[in-house]
């Protein structure tokens, strides 16, 4: 794993009436150096920028917009329309096949950015699959598609500011499969589902006089989200990244093992599990997340989000009728009715919450299925 340094200076700005806080923070980021130096130096200052976002709480789905400009070789950057105002670099440097870039890094988070005014919001995972197996021969990685699916969990349960994860499926599924969409979108009360291919594992020799032959290998992969409610096709991308395979050729490597994730390989595949991460925050964090009532007792209504989520005691939520019904084609459609209804959060459990109405006599009303937003306080 890299290991990164952070100084953290805050200083308050007086003059701005919303409780803004600005930060300034001094950020080491670090990247093997594989492709070329200029590679490892992007790479490096990526982390430290990255690194920064997190720490100060800032938007993480901003990330994605800073990082074709990051990509330039400078010593500063200024951004405008952004949490992240100004990049300085400090000091760039290479050292035991790694390249450090510590950077200055200017922060005003927002206080009313989408993760902090919505639940995080339930996804569940799919096992990736394969295309060719046979370009996992080399290593024999056959598993890595399995192990690949751990790896985004990981990152989206660690550093996801709008995500968790409800589970990993082996139920194979796609956009032409609604019925299995809905069944384990209800299942694991999630609210997109994602899948995916790894499409392309195969590796190119480098040849060497004098010295043992390098492996050049790929690691090309596709992504889809879907809603789970509606079998809507929300995000489609691929991505690849190439590193050197250090590994013998005829040893067999045992992709849940630190050895192969701390490779510099391991460390390609990595970074594609935390751009998926991002990619997923910059296309959903500011979707409404979307509680569902799964339970009617009395006045006491319970519902499939809790504490993971983010929900404290006290919050309030909107209530919406589920007026789902069946077109002329025999297609389902989705249809939510907003009411008057406030609810209040009265007991919060890991993954679930109680909570009582407004009005008791509107309570009869509702039934498992319809759905809750949540209200935003100023």
């Amino acid at each position: 794993m890299m290991k990164k340094t952070l100084t953290l200076y805050l200083f308050m700005l007086l003059a701005v009436p919303s409780q803004a806080l600005a930060a300034w923070l001094e950020v080491t980021g670090q990247a093997q150096i594989l492709e070329s130096d200029k590679a490892a130096r992007n790479n490096a200052l990526e982390d430290a920028v990255y690194q920064a976002i997190l720490y100060s709480g800032a938007d993480a789905s901003s990330f994605s917009h800073l990082r074709p400009y990051l990509s330039q070789e400078r010593s500063e950057y200024q951004f405008s329309g952004n949490e992240v105002r100004n990049v300085s670099i400090v000091k760039a440097k290479k050292s035991g096949g790694n390249y450090y870039v510590t950077a200055r890094i200017d922060i005003y988070p927002s206080a009313n950015t989408c993760h902090k005014i919505q639940y995080k919001k339930a996804i569940l995972i799919s096992g990736f699959t394969l295309t060719s197996p046979q370009h996992a021969a080399l290593g024999g990685i056959y598993q890595i598609g399995d192990d690949f699916s751990v790896m985004l969990q990981r990152q989206i349960e660690r550093k996801s500011q709008s995500f968790v994860v409800s589970g990993i499926t082996r139920v194979p599924f796609r956009i032409e499969q609604p019925n299995t969409l809905t069944m384990l979108a209800e299942d694991y009360d999630a609210q997109y589902l994602i899948t995916g291919e790894i499409t392309d594992l195969t590796s190119t020799v480098d040849e060497k006089l004098l010295q043992d032959d390098q492996y050049n290998r790929q690691f090309a992969v596709t992504l889809e989200v879907i809603n789970g409610k509606t079998g809507e096709m929300l995000l489609q991308k691929n991505y690849r990244e190439v590193a050197q395979w250090p590994f013998s050729r005829i040893s067999q490597v045992d992709t849940k093992s630190a050895r192969f994730w701390q490779s510099g390989y391991g460390q390609a595949v990595q970074r594609t599990s935390r751009n998926m991460m991002l990619d997923l925050e910059t296309t959903l964090a500011c979707r409404s997340s979307l509680p569902e009532v799964i339970n009617v007792f009395n006045d006491k209504i319970q519902t499939n989000v809790g504490r993971i989520h983010g929900v404290k005691q006290g919050d309030q939520l909107r209530l919406w009728h589920n007026a789902a019904f069946i077109d002329q084609q025999g297609i389902s459609r989705a249809r939510m009715v907003q009411t008057e209804m406030t609810l209040t959060v009265e007991r919060v459990y890991d993954k679930s919450s109680e909570l009582s109405v407004d009005r008791a006599d509107l309570a009869a009303s509702i039934q498992p299925g319809d759905l809750l937003t949540k209200q935003i306080t100023r």
